[in-house]
């Protein structure tokens, strides 16, 4: 099982980001990560919900942890101590191989860092998006290119075993020479591993308002020529492109991600996250106060179930399956979409042996109406 904490703390919401988040205002830091801890150990238990079968069933110990938001890193060392020390008391860690806290550059120092690793921390996500000055402007990032680089050598010299970078493109305003240096950039600090994100406009954002109102515009083909300048120097540093936006040196794929992409179950905490388990998703409340007096009154904070049909899970396999290099097994598709497959083989865009099927690189960029296709 993966487990996903949700922390919605920033210091500055971004125009771009559709997550759910906020400052923290006159939100009782202390009393949110109490509530993190009741809401585990409820989750974990086997005692029915009264909001669908799968809790009901219980949940696994995890294989591998996320914390993300919102800003993981800017919560104080206390409440970051009291959160790790009850998800051990709550949780079998022993088989647990990946820990992920998501980072800004802005919000920790060596010490910090070090309390990290001393708390178990295997990963560190660094959302920096860009070292170019008015890019990082634009997204209303709050480093500067200069701190974006020290957070990745102050990661390395507190012994974090797995550190990524986070990057985006067809940002406005990003020309592909802004591209090209950030690229370069990333890959002279020699991280583990590399995201890289087409932006897109999502609904109640600022960008998206921009969008609207045809401040911003899109453009595949200017999105198609930084997602192939991405691939080009990024493979040619040595890293894996083995998911969409996401590349890797040897021994570092993130496995949290990994488990998404191929189905596993995964418990959320915290308000907005999402669990699916035993093919029930299940949405907490999106609220932080509200998620704190619901774990305070019943012990979760359960706002929304579905139970997911066969064909939905077989929908979401597709789509995500087909994001990766591994692909999907040929058993995902019915006999239409075999046929649909079988032609876009002979178009070059995948590949198909005798139990699978997977995007070539001339279809990896047309990923997502591929799976239209194949759905």
């Amino acid at each position: 099982m993966l487990l996903y904490l949700h922390i919605p703390f920033c210091h500055r919401v971004c125009p771009y980001c559709s997550f759910y988040k906020h400052t923290p205002g006159g939100t009782p830091i202390g009393e949110f990560i109490a509530a993190l801890g009741a809401e585990a150990i409820c989750r974990r238990g086997l005692q029915p919900l009264g909001t669908g079968s799968a809790s009901a069933k219980g949940v696994a110990n995890p294989f591998s942890i996320y914390l993300g938001g919102g800003t993981p890193s800017m919560l104080s060392p206390k409440h970051l101590t009291d959160l790790f020390a009850s998800l051990k008391n709550t949780f079998d860690l022993s088989e647990t191989t990946e820990i992920t806290l998501e980072a800004n550059p802005a919000t920790f120092d060596l010490e910090k860092a070090r309390l990290f690793k001393s708390l178990g921390v295997t990963r560190v996500s660094l959302g920096i998006q860009s070292f170019s000055p008015h890019v990082l402007e634009t997204l209303g990032r709050e480093h500067s290119p200069e701190q974006a680089s020290e957070s990745v050598a102050i990661l390395r010299a507190a012994g974090i075993p797995s550190v990524n970078i986070d990057l985006m493109f067809s940002i406005p305003g990003q020309s592909l020479a802004d591209w090209e240096s950030t690229l370069r950039h990333a890959v002279s600090l020699k991280p583990d591993h590399i995201s890289a994100y087409n932006l897109t406009y999502e609904e109640d954002t600022a960008f998206f308002d921009s969008l609207k109102n045809g401040t911003y515009t899109e453009n595949e083909d200017h999105d198609a020529d930084h997602y192939h300048l991405a691939e080009n120097i990024l493979t040619a540093a040595g890293f894996d492109h083995y998911e969409t936006s996401n590349y890797a040196q040897p021994g570092h794929h993130s496995q949290h991600n990994q488990g998404y992409w191929d189905g596993a179950d995964y418990l959320g905490l915290g308000p907005s996250a999402v669990s699916t388990i035993h093919g029930v998703r299940e949405k907490n409340i999106s609220d932080t106060a509200a998620y704190i007096r619901q774990v305070n009154s019943i012990g979760h904070a359960i706002h929304e179930t579905e139970s997911l049909s066969p064909d939905q899970r077989r929908i979401e396999l597709i789509a995500l399956g087909l994001r990766t290099t591994r692909g999907i097994p040929l058993s995902l598709l019915d006999s239409v979409s075999l046929e649909k497959a079988k032609n876009l083989a002979a178009e070059s865009l995948l590949h198909i042996n005798e139990s699978r099927l997977h995007l070539t690189a001339l279809g990896r960029p047309l990923v997502d109406p591929i799976a239209a296709e194949l759905i």
